[in-house]
């Protein structure tokens, strides 16, 4: 990466952290992507503590990328295929405010993006119910606990729930967005 190049960050939460963090790790362009919790009311919460929904934080993702090879928007797209922003606080059997939909944005043209996407999708008709996700100014990210990073990476082979529910997603995700991928470059 050149000296000169400008990073960028955006933070998301679609559910449980283990299939974004796979996910966007994925797209070329993106430099880290970091597992964590966000907009609450608790200073420094661990897993458990977010898990009890009383601290107010969404389970998300930190994503540092390059705009030169991957633009927010592009980011939104994959942020708006690879969950459903209909349902309010879950994705799937995991239920409560820390599963929350949520697009945490860092600045005002990322916040005029995000509403722009979340207004023009509702009006398109390309969910059949209208989506529920929050649009907040990012605030305090605190990164997850080390087992936490990389998680698909290192259990993709002992742990049933990323054979299950993540490897299933990813593969979608490969077959949608395969020109956008670091493996496509």
């Amino acid at each position: 990466m050149n000296v000169n190049e400008t990073i960028d960050t955006a933070t998301f939460a679609t559910g449980c952290f283990w299939c974004t963090e796979a996910i966007f790790e994925e797209l070329n362009g993106v430099l880290k992507v970091t597992s964590g919790y966000s907009n609450g009311h608790v200073a420094n919460p661990t897993y458990k503590d977010v898990c009890t929904g009383e601290t107010g934080h969404a389970e998300c993702v930190q994503i540092l990328y390059e705009p030169s090879k991957i633009s927010y928007d592009e980011l939104l797209e994959v942020f708006f295929q690879v969950h459903d922003p209909t349902t309010l606080n879950r994705q799937g059997a995991d239920v409560g405010t820390q599963y929350r939909s949520a697009i945490f944005y860092h600045n005002d043209e990322q916040r005029k993006k995000a509403e722009y996407y979340k207004t023009e999708l509702n009006k398109s008709g390309a969910f059949n119910k209208p989506i529920v996700t929050e649009i907040a100014a990012a605030e305090t990210f605190y990164p997850a606990e080390d087992y936490h990073q990389e998680y698909y990476v290192n259990n993709k082979n002992s742990n049933p729930y990323c054979a299950v529910v993540i490897r299933p997603k990813l593969d979608k995700f490969k077959k949608v967005f395969a020109q956008k991928l670091k493996s496509a470059n």
